[in-house]
């Protein structure tokens, strides 16, 4: 069985930065393409980012793109979102995926495999 556990949220300023990690086990990591969602109150869950399994194709929504980095170390099995410059509209509850195959994956159906999510909150 597949698991994803994201850690690294928390409280910060807007204007900070913040590194989400989300660490994979019971599968074969490289196999899968990765990517981050996040999900505000009464909102839906929103695409953030993905990267593909070789770790050199990334693809990000408008509203992170410049100020988000996502990588992976596929020899520890870990998934990254680099937040810079966070606001107050970057806080919500932040999902790493798991997705089979080579193509970027920008909707939730695309997944196969969840995390439980990590909250990030970004006081204005």
């Amino acid at each position: 069985q597949v698991q994803l556990v994201e850690s690294g949220g928390g409280l910060v300023q807007a204007g900070d930065s913040l590194r989400l990690s989300c660490v994979v086990s019971g599968g074969t990591f490289n196999i899968y393409g990765m990517g981050w969602f996040r999900q505000a109150p009464r909102k839906d869950r929103e695409f953030v980012g993905h990267i593909l399994r070789n770790g050199i194709g990334t693809f990000y929504s408008k509203s992170v793109k410049g100020r988000f980095t996502i990588s992976r170390d596929n020899a520890k099995n870990t998934l990254y979102l680099q937040m810079n410059s966070l606001a107050a509209e970057d806080t919500a509850v932040y999902y790493c995926a798991a997705k089979r195959g080579g193509t970027y994956g920008t909707q939730a159906y695309d997944y196969d495999y969840w995390g439980q999510g990590t909250q990030v909150t970004v006081a204005s």
